[in-house]
């Protein structure tokens, strides 16, 4: 198991993107099959630095998680992280969580505000966290971990004070001890790089690395748009209407759109390019394909 923040500082020194891929849990035990035996050990070919494994809504995969966390490192033999989020949580419920993962062996965390259940207003727990960057620095203080957050090119949905508040709270979690930065999924570049240099301009030296989606049908990303805040700019709206009754055009152009996407990311010096897999495998790999960035290219 490797630290992400040292993959970090080792693809960097190398002049080489970090390449890494999200997951989320599965509801069912075929699903469990199907990405342990045949999702990861495709995209494993493609040598990716890391995976990470999302933690549902209210932290209703906790246990979860952190088992398929474990199972990717041991079975797999992949650096993997998991998610931890605030959300229905003690602060001493999260360190239990904290020592679970420790005596896995799992020493990367992204911490998340994280959303309720059932969607609505975020309410902070008694006796837990209200802000993502205080569950940071309490990761922190335990010590023995690596410690991801979030970043939103946007700003957050829920933020109303603008972006640029969000932004100075993304810095208060890299103060508070973040190692690096994953970002929302965003599909104007130009977001990203304001975002990206703005932190820097404060100061904020940990690796802001984008979160990328391969579009896979237009009516599934405009719901994932609505529900995160991202923008879907007019020329991509357009695009996305002529695909909207052919899912199979439509990931094909998602493919398209996303290997463009990441030649402009990685050419203006992004340190990375973290792939929102959906538990599928084609689209990402096209797209690093496309890239020269598998293994062989």
């Amino acid at each position: 198991m490797q630290f992400i923040r040292d993959v970090y500082a080792s693809k960097a020194a190398m002049r080489r993107p970090v390449i890494s891929f999200e997951f989320f849990p599965p509801k069912t035990d075929e699903g469990d099959r199907a990405l342990m035996e045949k999702t990861i050990p495709a995209l494993k070919e493609l040598a990716p630095d890391y995976c990470s494994m999302t933690y549902g809504a209210g932290g209703g995969t906790r246990d979860k998680t952190l088992m398929m966390v474990d199972r990717i490192q041991r079975e797999h033999k992949l650096t993997a992280m998991a998610h931890l989020t605030c959300v229905n949580s003690t602060a001493e419920e999260s360190r239990a969580v904290l020592l679970q993962a420790r005596a896995l062996g799992i020493g990367n965390i992204l911490a998340l505000r994280g959303d309720p259940p059932g969607g609505g207003d975020f309410k902070p727990t008694a006796g837990g966290f209200e802000f993502s960057w205080q569950l940071v620095r309490f990761i922190k203080e335990m010590g023995g971990f690596c410690i991801g957050a979030a970043g939103f090119p946007e700003g957050h949905v829920a933020c109303k004070e603008g972006r640029e508040v969000d932004w100075d709270r993304l810095k208060a979690k890299i103060d508070a001890g973040a190692d690096f930065i994953l970002t929302q999924l965003f599909f104007n570049n130009a977001d990203y790089f304001r975002f990206r240099d703005y932190l820097s301009r404060k100061g904020a030296a940990a690796p802001i690395c984008p979160g990328i989606i391969a579009i896979l049908s237009a009516s599934q990303i405009k719901r994932f748009t609505a529900l995160c805040g991202a923008a879907l700019p007019a020329p991509l709206l357009a695009s996305l209407e002529k695909y909207a009754g052919d899912d199979a055009a439509c990931a094909e152009f998602g493919i398209e759109y996303a290997t463009r996407q990441c030649e402009e990311l990685l050419r203006e010096g992004a340190p990375g390019l973290h792939f929102y897999t959906l538990n599928k495998t084609r689209s990402t790999s096209q797209v690093l394909r496309n890239l020269r960035l598998a293994p062989g290219d």
